[in-house]
């Protein structure tokens, strides 16, 4: 309820995963090396969240900017992508966890193509935890793509609401983020999540996403249980 204290718990965490390069160099290795220890960490962070009461994640894993980055990151990108999800999805099947790739899907290789389709398919019906992986994603191409598909759908424009709209979003269907987290020290959301983002509470940490673990999940939990989340509203103690 707006104006009131949250109770500890968060259902919807939305992660902006950064730092992987950065990691890499420290430790004079290539920024691929950094995006593997980086999955590495999704996999941490997906039990972590789930043990925490973490119902719903979103993680941000390439936008659509990442396109001006060199062939081999980008192919490397899209392969550890291809390999975790594959994987991983047997055990993700029976441990309830339904997949969500959200973002354009063009670009995108037949074969990865081949592997988001099966997997969206197979954890459909899952409904233990969600996890959205942001892929390819931007949020203002997603706006875009709404507004097309909202007219394409014959919609007319009076009937345009924000309700409606979010229909068309990649998120149809999902919570609004309640803590979106930065790793890496950087202060910006990135083109992520715009929408969705309106009232979301954020928590930005110096800690590169390699290095991201359950006491720092836990940290921006306890951060977050100690706000007070108005939506827009006047707390009525402020005016009195």
């Amino acid at each position: 309820m707006a104006g009131t204290p949250n109770n500890g718990q968060a259902p919807h965490i939305a992660i902006i995963m950064d730092g992987n390069g950065r990691w890499a160099k420290a430790r004079h290795r290539p920024r691929v090396f950094g995006h593997r220890e980086g999955v590495k960490t999704v996999r941490r962070t997906v039990e972590d969240a789930r043990d925490l009461g973490i119902t719903c994640l979103t993680l941000y894993s390439f936008s659509t900017e990442n396109w001006t980055r060199p062939r081999a990151e980008i192919a490397a990108l899209f392969d550890l992508l291809h390999r975790y999800i594959d994987s991983d999805l047997e055990q993700l099947k029976s441990e309830g966890v339904r997949v969500r790739i959200i973002g354009s899907r063009e670009g995108l290789s037949d074969d990865l193509l081949s592997v988001i389709n099966r997997t969206e398919s197979e954890t459909a019906h899952n409904d233990k935890f969600s996890l959205n992986i942001a892929f390819n994603y931007g949020g203002r191409d997603e706006l875009l793509r709404a507004t097309k598909k909202a007219m394409d759908s014959g919609l007319e424009s009076s009937e345009l609401t924000p309700e409606r709209l979010e229909t068309f979003l990649d998120t149809a269907g999902l919570p609004s983020p309640d803590l979106v987290i930065r790793t890496s020290g950087e202060y910006r959301i990135s083109n992520f999540l715009l929408w969705q983002a309106a009232y979301a509470e954020f928590v930005f940490t110096d800690v590169l996403w390699p290095d991201f673990t359950r006491k720092d999940l836990q940290s921006a939990l306890e951060s977050y249980a100690r706000r007070e989340r108005r939506f827009g509203n006047v707390n009525k103690a402020d005016v009195a």
